[in-house]
């Protein structure tokens, strides 16, 4: 059991998460009951339920999220040149807030993980919707959603020098909002371009939607709640940028 806690949560990984972590007392002042689990081995539970699709009780995971970001950050890790967005579909199991007909399989209940990512895959911003709405309206709470992540020089950053995005968010309104932010944009246009290519820098966040639905929790969604299912997306979000931390991505 040592070696598997060992594995799901190694030692650097370990450090990252008592950040956001609370401290809590070893003794129950009251004293009896069960002597309380370790921190690393709860965590090493999470993981395993979110990769072999058990169930789950328990959240942060946004938060430890953020702290790896951070951590990329720090190393110079993140790319924030050519950002990209993008959106993939997954059933649900069961009816709750944020889940809808999926248009793309014939009808049938879905939810759609939404997410932006910087030039090297890694995930900056995540979000969850029904199934049924349209990719356009995403992006600005996606990219509001990017948190400020600390740089190895100078202030923290949270927007991207340039934005690609399929036809799904080829609206007149999203560019101009993005042009007020600063945020350059490469948007393909309706019509006009081909949809067999992904794009020369577009293609990264479809890798990322891939390895975020790699997980088995998140083939299909068992949460009633959202807040529950996005905590799910979180910890594959959280371990996708950890995999830069300890084996760099090949791009």
């Amino acid at each position: 059991m040592t070696d598997l806690v060992e594995r799901l949560v190694p030692n650097d990984l370990r450090e990252l998460s008592q950040r956001v972590v609370p401290p809590t007392e070893v003794r129950r002042p009251q004293g009896g009951g069960r002597r309380r689990a370790g921190d690393r081995e709860v965590l090493a539970a999470v993981v395993f339920v979110a990769t072999s699709g058990c169930t789950w009780r328990q959240r942060v995971w946004a938060r430890l999220h953020r702290v790896v970001l951070d951590e990329l950050g720090a190393r110079s890790e993140l790319d924030w040149s050519r950002c990209a967005i993008d959106s993939v579909s997954v059933r649900a199991a069961k009816r709750g807030l944020l889940t809808g007909p999926n248009p793309t399989d014939r009808g049938k209940l879905g939810s759609k993980i939404h997410l932006v990512t910087d030039r090297n895959a890694l995930p900056l911003s995540l979000g969850i919707s029904g199934a049924n709405m349209h990719d356009g309206q995403g992006l600005e709470p996606l990219i509001r959603g990017i948190p400020l992540i600390r740089s190895r020089r100078g202030q923290r950053r949270r927007r991207p020098a340039k934005l690609h995005a399929d036809k799904g968010y080829d609206y007149d309104h999203l560019r101009r909002w993005l042009r007020g932010r600063g945020i350059r944009h490469r948007i393909a246009r309706r019509g006009i371009e081909s949809s067999r290519r992904l794009g020369r820098h577009r293609w990264v966040v479809e890798r990322t939607a891939s390895w975020l639905v790699g997980c088995r929790r998140l083939h299909c969604r068992y949460e009633r709640k959202p807040e529950h299912f996005l905590a799910f997306v979180g910890i594959a979000a959280a371990f996708i940028c950890y995999s830069r931390l300890a084996v760099p991505l090949t791009v």
